[in-house]
């Protein structure tokens, strides 16, 4: 297996990379067996995002999407697996649970510390190689880079946050991995838009892809934005995409990804 059958990366030309690193759908054949039934359906994948992002190759921008589900490995975790939100419910870098706290494994057949080494460098390394080679790039090319690290997920898990979650949420890692400016730019179009609920650096502050790759003073800004699906598409099986909610969601979130770039074109000194 290369590398290029473990993700995909479109360049584009413009200094903003969107990472999408849980819309992955497969699981390798030979690890099927491992996973109870219920697994096979993902349940807790980021769907069909590419389709609601489709506004990207208008903009110019870089893409990089993972082929294999987050039930393999979770793309947005440390190596090491230290959890990213002390004292709360955490899935790993090889998850064991559901996001309603069940286990994804039959009994004996969950991933030892050879196993997760392995996947770790099959599955993650790779996409995290060329996550940084792009950074660099365009950092190198334009002398600033914005990443937008693209995530969705169900509204309502009581295993993982309480009550509902907000519908857009802004993570910049509590300010710590983009300029405040761009932060503010993309709050903004939020806060014009009344009829969303928004929180920045709520319950959801950036994974590790956020954290890991901002860093502002480097003129490497990372925003995460993690969106309810209920906002585009049927939070239940068969998690249909529905166009109408769709198409309500889109512009607000094209002039979010806009606003972001342009806040770090013009953070560049």
């Amino acid at each position: 297996m290369t590398p290029q059958t473990i993700f995909t990366l479109v360049q584009g030309q413009v200094p903003i990379l969107v990472s999408m690193p849980h819309i992955g759908t497969e699981i390798p054949v030979e690890l099927r067996h491992s996973y109870v039934p219920r697994a096979l359906g993902l349940e807790d994948t980021d769907w069909h995002l590419q389709r609601l992002y489709n506004f990207l190759a208008d903009l110019g921008a870089t893409v990089l999407t993972p082929r294999f589900s987050r039930y393999v490995i979770d793309l947005n975790r440390p190596p090491d697996d230290a959890p990213m939100y002390p004292g709360a419910s955490n899935t790993e870098l090889c998850p064991t649970r559901f996001f309603t706290g069940e286990v994804l494994y039959r009994q004996g057949f969950e991933p030892d510390g050879a196993e997760r080494l392995r996947r770790r460098a099959l599955y993650w390394q790779p996409y995290h190689d060329a996550l940084a080679t792009e950074l660099q790039r365009l950092r190198s090319q334009y002398g600033r880079v914005l990443l937008w690290d693209a995530h969705s997920i169900r509204s309502e898990i009581p295993w993982l946050f309480e009550g509902r979650l907000s519908d857009l949420n802004i993570g910049t890692a509590s300010d710590a991995s983009a300029d405040a400016s761009i932060t503010a730019a993309v709050e903004q179009v939020c806060v014009a838009s009344p009829e969303v609920s928004t929180a920045v650096n709520g319950r959801f502050k950036g994974g590790y892809i956020t954290r890991h790759y901002g860093r502002p003073a480097e003129h490497v800004h990372a925003v995460q934005l993690e969106m309810c699906q209920s906002l585009y598409m049927q939070e239940e099986a068969p998690f249909a995409y529905d166009e109408e909610r769709a198409a309500r969601i889109q512009p607000l979130l094209k002039k979010m990804v806009s606003s972001a770039l342009l806040a770090c074109v013009n953070s560049y000194e």
